[in-house]
């Protein structure tokens, strides 16, 4: 049985986890206007951007085990793994499925609204804010979240599978 399963969940369930700690720092700047040492200057909008990982660590073959053991035959063209005994695979090495390619900022990350109230206007009463929409960052964030529990959902469903053919 091949385990790439696994990577490829376990690497969903990071790139989301990802996705939702970022969401949760441009909603917690939706209103911030100064930097943490205390200067001028707007926060910017920050989004992440996947990458798909495919499986070419896995194929390499048995360099990617801890222990050449007998107690486990690969078969690199297959990509499936016989297991007897105890092993470590791959060396916690990602082979196949998603990861986070970059985190960057908006290119429209700032938006200047009229509010001669605000400390940080200038002279004309312009403030520069982020350019945040609450609601689409909800919509993202519970699209992350979403996306996580699928990913978790195909490893508890694998991992029941395995278990239900182990007792067989």
């Amino acid at each position: 049985m091949s385990f790439n399963i696994f990577d490829i969940a376990g690497s969903g369930m990071t790139a989301q986890r990802v996705k939702m700690d970022t969401i949760a720092s441009n909603i917690a700047n939706v209103n911030t206007t100064r930097r943490s040492d205390g200067s001028k200057g707007v926060y910017i909008k920050k989004d992440v951007a996947f990458r798909t990982v495919y499986e070419n660590t896995l194929n390499q073959g048995s360099a990617n085990f801890s222990s050449n053991s007998p107690d486990a035959q690969f078969d690199p063209n297959t990509g499936n793994l016989l297991i007897n005994a105890n092993i470590a695979l791959n060396n916690g090495l990602i082979t196949g499925g998603v990861q986070v390619d970059e985190i960057y900022e908006s290119d429209n990350g700032v938006k200047t609204v009229y509010d001669p109230s605000h400390p940080d206007a200038d002279e004309d009463g312009y403030v520069d804010l982020p350019n945040i929409n609450v609601v689409e960052e909800m919509v993202g964030m519970i699209s992350a979240s979403k996306a996580y529990e699928a990913n978790a959902t195909v490893a508890e469903n694998v991992k029941t599978m395995m278990q239900s053919a182990m007792s067989i």
